[in-house]
């Protein structure tokens, strides 16, 4: 039922619906993706209609429009998730919504804005959702859907990991594995607006030319398959592009260890993923003589202020409407 690859779902709504049908003070029922208990997605989700509730003075009710399935949703539904809602509960973590209908006291938003969460909230997989209007955020009516529902994980981390290890400036060089992800194609894409390089690994599989040539498109400055890499000499396939200062790990295993090999005297390495779910492997040497650092990275955990994360979102999806920011399906 539920796919682990990342994409939005958009909802249907009934046209006989209207926000006529329904008392001002409460939402009208909704359709919610539920789940009792903990396990495999497709056996503990069911499909299930929600009750109308009660708006408040300071609520807003949104009509979802469209939300995203990540692989950190389907997690929290198996219970592997270091964060795991208390069960029941319905599932989905970011999406976008227009405005249905607002308590007495809401003057800064009102029907058919467009808005998104201004906080990580469970609970988007459902057709309507009432929360406080401080949780809101108004977002330009012109954003394409597709990256308004997306933008507050995988853009963001993209975004937060290129600014707060490194202090990066043009010319810099980044290197990442796991490029054709939604996170890989957004730092390829955020990197080239700052005029910082970035060298992109991907795995060796059917099809790796095309792949490196939609990469190239989205402004990858080089792209390797891990065989090519496998030489003695890294440096050598550079060409004049310096070598990384940051690197962005997301499958563990060899692949980690070639974008370790690939950084700089005094390089980091910053893992958000391990989706290979084999160990970092790093050799003394790199420590001592290179001294790298290694971190990790957990969007959850940054607790950005209400005012970075509005500032983050409003320019992410000013990238998005320009069209310099966009997503390309690819394997991963």
């Amino acid at each position: 039922m539920l796919s682990q690859r990342s994409h939005y779902v958009p909802f249907c709504h009934d046209k006989q619906n209207s926000i006529v049908d329904f008392p001002a003070a409460v939402s009208p029922p909704s359709t919610a993706v539920v789940y009792d208990q903990h396990g495999p997605p497709d056996t503990v989700t069911r499909v299930t209609e929600i009750p109308p509730v009660k708006i408040t003075e300071n609520d807003v009710c949104v009509r979802m429009l469209a939300a995203p399935i990540n692989p950190a949703d389907i997690n929290r539904i198996e219970g592997v998730y270091p964060v795991r809602p208390q069960v029941p509960t319905i599932g989905g973590w970011e999406g976008v919504g227009e405005v249905h209908s607002v308590g007495s006291a809401v003057k800064t938003l009102s029907h058919g804005d467009l808005v998104i969460h201004s906080a990580y909230l469970p609970g988007t997989w459902q057709t309507y959702v009432v929360e406080d209007q401080s949780l809101w955020y108004k977002i330009d009516k012109s954003t394409p859907i597709e990256y308004a529902a997306t933008c507050s994980v995988n853009p963001l981390s993209a975004l937060r990991m290129l600014e707060d290890f490194v202090a990066l400036k043009p010319g810099d060089t980044i290197v990442q594995n796991g490029a054709t992800s939604i996170v890989g194609q957004c730092v390829i894409q955020l990197a080239r607006v700052r005029g910082i390089h970035s060298i992109n690994v991907i795995r060796d599989k059917p099809g790796s030319d095309e792949v490196k040539e939609k990469l190239m498109k989205l402004g990858a400055d080089i792209v390797f398959t891990e065989s090519e890499l496998d030489v003695k000499s890294i440096k050598s396939l550079l060409d004049d592009i310096p070598q990384p200062l940051l690197g962005l790990n997301c499958i563990g295993g060899n692949a980690a260890t070639l974008v370790i090999k690939l950084l700089r005297q005094g390089g980091t390495m910053v893992t958000y993923g391990g989706m290979s779910k084999k160990p970092i492997t790093i050799s003394t040497s790199s420590f001592i003589f290179k001294d790298i650092s290694l971190r990790g990275f957990w969007l959850q955990e940054k607790n950005l202020d209400q005012a970075q994360y509005r500032c983050s979102i409003d320019y992410l999806l000013a990238l998005a409407r320009a069209g310099r920011l966009k997503y390309e399906h690819m394997y991963v």
